[in-house]
């Protein structure tokens, strides 16, 4: 005797991996980063004077220091550049020199700031225990 049961056939399970939508997410996120990368605020807006000076060995990411046109002194640890005062200053950088004392500290002056601020920020960097200070500027234009 005969059955007609019909045959069962076990289908196998595909092992591949659906790439498609992880595709999809990689390109969103290029667009989201496209699209906020120009709007950071990667530092102070000033003008910085102008000439023709070697630049310094790359000792990685320097400490900066700006000095606006008001004279209000500015310090970018690679956040935002964040407004102190003299004894903020000194304290935040004696603490980060402390820990790394080759650390390059940069000091930009607007062009149109009295070169007192500047130099009392020196002082004040001095104090807080940087060996050596450099200063920022644009190459001349042509």
């Amino acid at each position: 005797m005969q059955t007609d049961a019909p045959i069962r056939r076990r289908r196998r399970a595909i092992a591949e991996i659906n790439v498609v939508p992880y595709i999809d997410v990689m390109l969103v996120l290029l667009i989201i980063f496209m699209i906020t990368a120009p709007l950071l605020n990667l530092g102070v807006e000033v003008e910085l004077p102008q000439a023709s000076a070697e630049t310094l060995a790359d000792k990685g990411d320097p400490l900066m220091v700006t000095v606006d046109a008001n004279g209000d002194v500015y310090l970018n640890t690679g956040d935002a550049p964040e407004r102190v005062d003299g004894q903020t200053l000194t304290e935040r950088v004696g603490i980060i020199v402390g820990r790394n004392p080759e650390l390059q500290v940069l000091v930009g002056g607007d062009r149109q700031v009295a070169y007192q601020h500047i130099y009392e920020t020196m002082v004040l960097l001095q104090q807080a225990g940087v060996a050596s200070i450099g200063f920022m500027g644009d190459p001349p234009e042509q």
